[in-house]
């Protein structure tokens, strides 16, 4: 199983916290409570994701996922992280920064769930934080970017309590559960961050 988690059980790899929460990259020993949380939550989120698949709670998908995780974190692509309750080490969902791009770019592309039992809770704005402040600080990017369905205003209050500035809309910019949908751009520049870790 060691293999299997390298790198996502890396000690060198950072925990990251604010107030009550803290992220860390996935393991296989999360799978029950990731599978338990993600079914639970699927009215909640499945009309913003890519269509689920039959297999979406599987073990094996779930290792998959891992695989997936660890090829992309060594080739320094991504950095997917679990969010977890301080007090109680209870999964409430994940933050990811995708598509991390330096050279000219400087940039990465953030995502994010929360589970339905533990959204307007205020842990997905402070996994949205710490990943921010480690992104700009740690990984010396320089800018980030996020989209969300013109609909979802939650999302779209919780990247501007961020700092995300609205920037623009894109035409069929993703596959969610499974059509073709807009979505709206949000952009945040490292010297526009105003806070701290």
């Amino acid at each position: 199983m060691a293999i299997l988690d390298y790198p996502l059980n890396d000690p060198e790899n950072p925990v990251l916290f604010r107030d009550e929460v803290y992220l860390r990259y996935p393991r296989a020993n999360d799978y029950q409570s990731w599978a338990g949380l993600r079914q639970k939550s699927r009215d909640h989120l499945q009309p913003f994701e890519p269509l689920w698949t039959d297999e979406e709670f599987s073990r094996g998908n779930y290792r998959k996922r891992l695989r997936i995780y660890a090829r992309d974190i060594r080739a320094g692509t991504a950095r997917p992280y679990f969010v977890f309750r301080a007090a109680d080490d209870l999964l409430l969902g994940g933050c990811t920064l995708s598509n991390i791009r330096y050279r000219a770019a400087m940039t990465a592309t953030i995502g994010y769930w929360i589970g339905a039992d533990h959204v307007r809770r205020g842990f997905g704005f402070s996994a949205l934080c710490a990943v921010i402040f480690h992104a700009f600080d740690r990984l010396d990017l320089e800018r980030l970017e996020a989209a969300c369905l013109p609909e979802n205003t939650a999302s779209q209050e919780l990247l501007r309590k961020a700092g995300f500035v609205l920037e623009g809309r894109a035409k069929g910019y993703l596959r969610i559960n499974g059509e073709r949908r807009d979505h709206v751009l949000f952009g945040l520049a490292e010297e526009d961050c105003t806070y701290q870790a």
